[in-house]
């Protein structure tokens, strides 16, 4: 026998869930990419230009690490943010009710 209830066409039952808040990861990791640009370009450009790389180079040298870690430390934000949601989370009654529809017969 299995844990969850019977259900027939029309049937209503009822669970309890738990709802909370949870932050949307791929934003929090964008905005680290955009922050982490800025950074690498704010830092390429504010040095005098060396003799052994140009400009770009080194933009794209601090760019891998430094968007790397403004990355990381956007998904660590949204999964202290994510911890902290857990706890404000409620418990209520859902209700689910499942209806089906009568098929038209694919002959006529």
């Amino acid at each position: 026998m299995s844990d969850q209830p019977e259900t027939r066409p029309g049937s209503e039952t009822v669970d309890t869930v738990s709802v909370r808040r949870a932050p949307r990861y791929y934003r929090f990791m964008a905005v680290g990419l955009a922050v982490g640009v800025i950074v690498s370009v704010v830092l390429t450009f504010s040095f005098p230009e060396q003799d052994d790389f140009t400009r770009f180079q080194v933009l794209g040298f601090t760019g891998l690490f430094i968007v790397a870690i403004c990355v990381g430390l956007a998904a660590v934000v949204a999964l202290v943010i994510d911890r902290f949601s857990r706890r404000r989370a409620r418990t209520v009654a859902a209700e689910h009710v499942e209806e089906h529809e009568p098929q038209a017969d694919p002959g006529s």
